[in-house]
């Protein structure tokens, strides 16, 4: 497909990723304390929320993939905003806790549908080999996710309350989101059912091809437990550091735009190297922040942008690295595969950093994210040698 025809199809989805994503994972930063203050619901229940679509959303992410390698991503992201819709309605009407967490069971659902994976699978399916590029400028589009739905959200709240900011994105799923997926999103033919074909697509990996799916597996689980980590507990870790409230909100404000420049500067490269190089990068940058934060080394800010700029070029070679490794006709499957063990760790993460500052203090947190980055790297140099 000509450059020119791409740009339609990306930045769609670039659109439906800033909602998917601010509308979901990042919606209890916002909503979290006005749905406990309302409700008298348990603030842990409240978040919770999220850990459990987590979850569903891992539960679903191989059959996603399968069916976005049979009849492409056109149909599974259209059902995805069908489920974050009906998701957040739920959650607008829930008069009690668990009606309330079965509007998360929808929105896991919508989160398996829709977040970047599925939307990695699409692109792979729609163009091959040559998706690279697509997957990389789509990044970019999801890393305004939170700088744009974070201040919607509040505006929301302050002025519909928690119930009415819901309707409103669910409302946004049906009229933006729903209509960009049917009316740019292309279709595709189905994968021919030749016994050669689905041999060759769906037949099971090589000795070296497991090697290599189980160590990347591996530094998805790493990985997503550590974004994770930091998202929920950075402002407290670095409150118990001594920085003030405040000025904690400014440094964790440091890292979307990290993450933004570093994928610009990633796309700058235009794909004269490597996948699993930009993987060595990301993991390298956010092993370093980390470590120098778990130092306690003056410069916070910097080491955020350091770990920012990492984990903004982690999220472009999650979709690029089995791109390369495994091939296109592969990818949605394998993409749907991998999906899954990065997302239970996302979902079981927050709870057991809690349980860890809670019982062995923050500075164990702090010391246990840099060893969870460090081993990260190990894996990927293991990922050097079976490549």
């Amino acid at each position: 497909m000509a450059e020119a025809r791409r740009w339609p199809v990306i930045s769609a989805l670039g659109v439906v990723q800033i909602l998917t994503w601010g509308s979901s994972f990042y919606l209890p930063a916002v909503l979290a304390g006005p749905v406990a203050e309302d409700t008298g619901w348990p603030l842990a229940w409240v978040v919770g929320g999220l850990s459990l679509g987590l979850l569903v959303a891992a539960f679903a992410s191989p059959h996603v993939g399968a069916a976005i390698h049979r009849r492409g991503g056109r149909p599974v992201l259209a059902l995805a905003a069908l489920l974050l819709a009906a998701g957040l309605i739920t959650l607008a009407m829930a008069p009690a806790l668990p009606v309330y967490l079965a509007g998360w069971l929808l929105l896991g659902l919508g989160m398996g549908c829709g977040l970047y994976d599925p939307a990695f699978a699409t692109l792979g399916r729609l163009y091959g080999a040559e998706a690279r590029p697509a997957i990389t400028t789509l990044t970019l589009w999801g890393g305004f996710a939170s700088t744009v739905c974070w201040p919607l959200s509040a505006f929301l709240v302050a002025h519909v309350g928690w119930r009415g900011a819901c309707l409103a994105y669910a409302g946004l799923h049906i009229g933006v989101t729903l209509p960009l997926v049917l009316l740019l999103i292309p279709k595709v033919s189905a994968v021919p059912m030749a016994a050669e074909r689905q041999q060759a697509s769906a037949g099971p990996l090589s000795g070296a091809e497991r090697r290599a799916f189980l160590l990347f597996a591996g530094v998805l689980i790493l990985g997503g437990a550590i974004m994770s980590l930091v998202s929920v507990h950075l402002l407290t870790l670095l409150q118990a550091r001594g920085v003030a409230l405040a000025s904690a909100v400014s440094y964790g404000a440091l890292i979307g735009p990290a993450q933004v420049g570093a994928r610009i500067v990633e796309m700058s490269f235009k794909g004269r190297h490597h996948p699993l190089w930009t993987l060595t990068a990301a993991l390298v940058l956010v092993a370093l922040g980390l470590m120098l934060l778990a130092l306690g080394l003056p410069g916070v800010g910097v080491w955020l942008v350091l770990y920012g700029g990492g984990n903004g070029i982690y999220s472009i070679a999650r979709g690029t690295v089995p791109l390369a490794l495994f091939g296109p006709v592969r990818y949605p499957l394998v993409v749907g595969r991998l999906a899954r063990p990065g997302l239970v760790a996302q979902a079981l993460a927050p709870p057991a950093g809690a349980f860890v500052m809670t019982h062995s203090g923050p500075d164990v947190l702090w010391w246990s994210l840099m060893i969870l980055a460090l081993t990260n790297l190990a894996l990927v140099a293991g990922l050097w040698r079976s490549s």
